[in-house]
């Protein structure tokens, strides 16, 4: 899982975001009779802390973050369709892991649609299902920062 890195997205590589999200998860969208809005992620996007994932030069995918007082939250994690299963995905979790613990925050937590394949890297990665809404399963996994924490007390 060599080579990769994180930078921070600008404001240009919104279009980028976009477009990748909506080619991903449109089918999903379609199938649970939601309605995708570019809109509505333009002014999520514009909420959360993005980051580009990068191979050397080449931009490889996005994840998309947010927070609360416990949690750090992967609102999108997306990776270009040819570069998939080369591990991108996997060591992006694990940079947000590390943020999290950084962060002294206990949590990692997503939502996935239900039937979605990435659902076995998040499990892979100690993710696991906390609860359901709808079409999506809410996934979640404690960072060592609460689990060292916990065994402290």
């Amino acid at each position: 899982m060599d080579g990769f890195s994180l930078r921070p997205a600008v404001d240009s590589d919104l279009a980028f975001a976009r477009d990748l999200t909506r080619s991903t998860m449109l089918g999903y969208y379609i199938r649970n009779d939601l309605l995708w809005q570019d809109e509505a992620f333009d002014v999520a996007w514009a909420g959360r802390r993005n980051l580009l994932i990068c191979q050397g030069a080449r931009v490889l995918g996005f994840v998309s973050l947010s927070r609360d007082a416990q949690a750090l939250y992967v609102r999108e994690l997306h990776v270009l369709e040819a570069f998939r299963g080369q591990g991108a995905g996997a060591w992006t979790l694990e940079q947000v892991l590390e943020l999290a613990r950084q962060e002294r925050r206990g949590l990692l937590r997503l939502t996935v649609f239900k039937g979605n394949p990435a659902q076995r890297l998040y499990e892979r990665m100690g993710l696991r299902v906390v609860g359901e809404d709808d079409c999506f399963w809410r996934m979640e996994r404690l960072s060592d920062s609460l689990a060292g924490r916990l065994g402290d007390a």
